[in-house]
């Protein structure tokens, strides 16, 4: 099929570690960015714990990776990733010269609120847990929580991030969430310069594929999370009943069932057309592969730099097709 995506050539272990403009931030990050929403411990979400000091040794492992960029936020595991890591930096004397650290503000844990003020203890919570004074990427994490109006009204959110970046706090401001609807008004405010959306660019949604070109029309960086939808894509349409932490429905099921034959027959793992998918997308700067142990990071490489045949490649592509996406 004729996809309106240019798709560059399979990664080489050597270009994983090559630094890329993110946008026009003038940040430079490789290809793949390391996530940690696994780290902080046990997870409704990802079914399955992830102990302190293996959460550190695996951040320890991605500080001497061909990575340079570690994506975090206030909200995972209530901050509990954000200690951890805060662990493994002075574990490690610091952040490695030029390592890219971005995280993400989030709503009040207690009450709720979303506001101006909760923004700022959010980020001030995150400083103090990382063990950082400073930032070069701080987010507005999931607004479909607040909507639009609220976050841009006086005293709101977005005006509280602006305050931050401009007391020289952090380097630059992103927008990352899952829900389109709500991120396209925010990316059009001019004010972000990093879009990140997950679960809708990958092998079985790719409902974000309009909002990314938008984001690349104005110069913004793109990351892109959850290649693997959760798990789903990495594991299989039969070792998970969920895409993107939710009931994964028929057509998405008989999508990556007829992707996982594809894979088979060529002898290439699910996981690697699935990260290829991303990391092959020019449009796209960054993709954020969670990791929970060290050796997820030699895993990561080996499916990123995974020969695909172009045969196979091409049916894959076939087999994705369009899908109607996951709702807003």
């Amino acid at each position: 099929m004729a996809w309106p995506t240019e798709f560059a050539p399979t990664a080489t272990r050597e270009s994983l570690s090559e630094r890329r403009p993110l946008g026009a931030t003038g940040l430079e990050v490789t290809p793949i960015c390391v996530g940690s929403g696994p780290l902080g411990g046990a997870s409704v979400a990802f079914d399955y714990d992830t102990p302190v000091d293996q959460a550190v040794t695996t951040v320890l492992a991605a500080f001497a990776s061909p990575f340079n960029f570690l994506d975090t936020s206030a909200g995972y595991s209530n901050g509990e990733a954000e200690r951890r890591i805060g662990l493994a930096i002075r574990e490690a004397g610091g952040l490695p010269d030029g390592f890219v650290l971005g995280t993400k503000v989030d709503p009040d844990p207690v009450t709720g609120a979303f506001d101006g003020p909760a923004v700022r203890r959010s980020f001030e919570s995150s400083l103090e847990r990382l063990g950082v004074d400073w930032v070069p990427l701080l987010q507005l994490h999931d607004p479909e929580v607040i909507g639009f109006e609220a976050g841009v009204a006086p005293g709101g959110a977005v005006e509280e991030l602006i305050k931050i970046r401009d007391e020289g706090l952090v380097g630059h401001l992103g927008v990352a969430g899952g829900a389109l609807g709500v991120l396209a008004p925010y990316v059009a405010t001019g004010v972000f310069e990093v879009l990140l959306t997950h679960n809708r660019w990958t092998l079985a949604d790719r409902t974000a594929r309009r909002l990314i070109d938008d984001a690349v029309s104005r110069g913004m960086g793109v990351i892109n999370g959850a290649p693997f939808g959760g798990g789903v894509l990495a594991r299989g349409a039969g070792a998970s009943d969920k895409y993107c932490y939710s009931p994964i429905n028929p057509s998405t099921r008989r999508t990556i069932e007829s992707i996982e034959a594809i894979c088979a027959a060529a002898g290439v793992p699910l996981g690697a057309a699935a990260l290829q998918f991303s990391l092959r997308a020019t449009q796209i700067n960054a993709t954020v592969v969670g990791v929970t142990k060290p050796e997820r990071i030699e895993q990561t490489v080996a499916w990123a730099t995974w020969e695909i045949p172009d045969d196979a490649w091409d049916a894959i592509l076939a087999a994705a097709g369009e899908s109607a996406g996951l709702p807003d």
